[in-house]
């Protein structure tokens, strides 16, 4: 029995409690119930990158700043449950800047960075790690070019990490970068632009919003701290580079939408098979691409005849069903079913029933 006890009570030691993630800031960042739908704040949607590991404590409080988060008693409730090895994300910036309200404004050159230096001197009176994150950027176009609203503030937390070298998120950088690629109409989509709520709102977020500014938020995480990657549950490969626009002007090949109804070719059965089929050969002349997408309606009794493969072959039964002729076999294939032919193999494939056997089909071009 004692050995037993002793094994249960180091069996206990070795259970690690979660990293808690800390958030204090405002209304971009804070939590918001299903009545406020579909606005959310990217702190509630920070938990989802994260594996259980870490447990996201989400703090931020809509319409503060970093004067009036800690006045109004909100700093004080999260010191109490900080503890040694936790994380403290600090995004302020937004209320800071509303000069015609004296309980929360912050001049910031001297005022904000000091109040920002509270939250600094307790999580290291905590052992916990602080990271400061410049605010979000809000979507404000002219002309279509984004502006930057939050200037001086966002560089006032880049200068006090240099100062107090803390780690920085730049989350103001990343987030226009990411507006400027998007543009002015399609960011909107991201945004508390919700015409059925009379809402044009360019600073708080929908839930595709939250997520994107979480992923950034994650994504600037990673780059200060490689080994929380191992912890991530999702990709984080989101966003855009400052380059991005000048990328897209400097293409030799742009990108393309193509409709179908206007390259639908009509075509007997190809490798000899029987019938009438219809071909949308997409991107049939795009420069520089190197392989063949197509999609094949193989209608009432047609079929692609059999014959040897040369290069590797993929299709995908959109609708329908059909046989399947592969190395002398026959299997019966219909819509989710996909089939690889590799070089060496013979196939051919009939459509059967009163439905069109429609296939998106690949493979590789030849080369020139």
């Amino acid at each position: 029995m004692i050995a037993l006890c002793t094994c249960a009570v180091q069996a206990s030691a070795q259970v690690q409690p979660p990293r808690q993630v800390f958030i204090a800031g405002d209304s971009t960042a804070s939590h918001y119930g299903p009545e406020r739908a579909p606005r959310e704040g990217w702190g509630q949607q920070l938990q989802g990158f994260l594996d259980d590991t870490y447990v996201v404590r989400n703090h931020a409080q809509s319409g503060r700043s970093s004067r009036s988060f800690i006045a109004e008693g909100w700093f004080d409730g999260m010191a109490k449950d900080m503890r040694a090895g936790d994380v403290l994300l600090i995004q302020f910036g937004h209320n800071d800047e509303k000069i015609e309200d004296p309980t929360r404004y912050n001049e910031p050159r001297q005022a904000f960075p000091e109040w920002l230096g509270r939250y600094l001197a307790l999580a290291r009176q905590k052992g916990a790690t602080p990271i400061l994150v410049t605010p979000v950027a809000r979507r404000k176009f002219d002309h279509g070019q984004l502006l930057d609203t939050h200037g001086l503030y966002a560089q006032a937390v880049r200068d006090l990490a240099s100062r107090e070298n803390v780690g920085l998120i730049d989350l103001s950088a990343a987030s226009m970068d990411w507006l400027r690629a998007a543009g002015d109409e399609p960011s909107k989509a991201y945004f508390m632009h919700v015409p059925e709520q009379g809402q044009q709102d360019d600073t708080h977020f929908q839930q595709r919003g939250a997520v994107m500014v979480a992923c950034l938020v994650v994504a600037g995480w990673k780059q200060l701290d490689p080994s929380l990657a191992a912890h991530v549950k999702r990709d984080t490969d989101c966003g855009a580079p400052a380059t991005a626009l000048a990328d897209r002007k400097a293409q030799q090949n742009p990108s393309l939408i193509v409709h179908e109804h206007d390259i639908a070719v009509e075509q007997p059965g190809p490798h000899g098979g029987a019938g009438t089929t219809t071909a949308y050969p997409f991107f049939r002349d795009a420069p520089a691409l190197g392989f063949e997408f197509r999609k094949r309606v193989l209608h009432k009794g047609a079929g692609i005849g059999l014959h040897q493969h040369h290069k590797d072959e993929i299709y995908y039964v959109l609708s329908g069903r059909g046989s399947y002729e592969l190395d002398g076999q026959v299997q019966q294939v219909r819509a989710g079913h996909a089939m690889l032919t590799r070089p060496g193999s013979t196939h051919a494939i009939r459509q059967d029933g009163e439905e069109d056997l429609v296939l998106l089909i690949m493979y590789g071009k030849k080369k020139e």
